[in-house]
This record gives structure tokens, sequence and C-alpha cells, in this order.
């Protein structure tokens, strides 16, 4: 007897404040499978600032889509506001985007960048852009298939913690030459 296989129904909805505690299980998800989940330090009250607004004057400064497969939330995308100086135009950056890996090859991660493009397209965005790591092949494949190109011409820096917080606090040097 032949077995006929069953589309699943995907559905890629904006996250609600319920959604909090469901985007940080996720987000840790994300970290173990990046091999850091000692780096995840956020929390509900975290999440729920950036993504809704604090109450001190300040709005939301990320937004999330919640992607679903049958009803059953399965993945993430969580993402901002970027500018172009030089296409003097805004852009969506995406932070985060993360598929359960049991619900891969569904065709949700292609459903949730579609919706983020979607989005961009809408608001009139120059670009849609986003990092990944090195080791991440079968992410590279995927957005490579989908049209995306890596920028092999930039070098991603960051000041974090500690260094962040010296170079932050310090005194200006008197008399220092910039290097630039």
């Amino acid at each position: 007897m032949e077995t006929s296989q069953v589309m699943p129904s995907i559905h890629v909805r904006p996250a609600g404040k319920a959604d909090v505690p469901l985007i940080l299980q996720l987000v840790r998800e994300l970290a173990e499978y990046e091999k850091a989940p000692h780096e995840v330090v956020a929390t509900e009250e975290s999440l729920e600032r950036f993504l809704f607004g604090n109450g001190y004057g300040r709005g939301p400064v990320v937004e999330a889509l919640i992607g679903e497969i049958n009803g059953k939330p399965e993945g993430f995308a969580l993402y901002f506001s970027s500018l172009s100086t030089w296409l003097s135009t805004s852009g969506i950056y995406l932070e985060d985007l993360f598929v359960r890996p049991a619900a891969r090859r569904c065709g949700l991660g292609r459903t949730l960048l579609k919706r983020l493009a979607e989005i961009a397209v809408s608001r009139g965005c120059g670009r849609l852009e986003w990092a990944v790591l090195k080791w991440n092949a079968p992410a590279i494949a995927f957005y490579e298939s989908l049209g995306a190109r890596p920028l092999d011409e930039w070098t991603v820096f960051r000041l974090s913690g500690d260094v962040l917080t010296r170079f932050g606090t310090a005194a200006p040097e008197v008399g220092m030459k910039s290097q630039i």
C-alpha cells in the first residue's frame, strides 16, 4: 500500500508578550546548538523589555516572529532596524534565526526568512542581513540556496564584557594619537 506524505502546515506570526518564555527557551536551544549555552544571561524580563518596551519612555528595540508547524512553535526570528548611510535607507538585521533540529527541512526556516524579506520590502528597506558562524556549513548552504551571499570583505569586531566596560568608562588618554 502506498502512503501519501502530508505537507506540514507552516504558519509565521508576530511574537506577543505571552511568547516571551518560548523565545527565551528557543534562545537557549540556539545557544546550545552554537556550543555556547553558558553565554546566555537573558531573562524573560530583559527579553520583554527589548521586545515590548520598558515603560520608561523607550519603546521596543527588537521584533520577533514565531514559526509554527502544525500549530506547534518550532522556531523564531529576532530582528531589528539597521541603517545604511551609503544607501540612505533603513534595513533589517536578523539577530537570531533558529528552527528546532527535529523541525528542519520542512520549510520553516525559508518561510521565516521570506516573511522577513516581505517586511523589509514593505518598509522600503535596502537590505536584509545577518551573520552566521563559519563552521555552520548547513546554514551557509541554506542561505546561499536562497541567493544570499557572504560579505567576505568585512570582518566583525566586538567589544563586550569587561573589555567594553573598561573602554567605555576609562578617562580619555591625553595626547593619544589615533590609529585611523
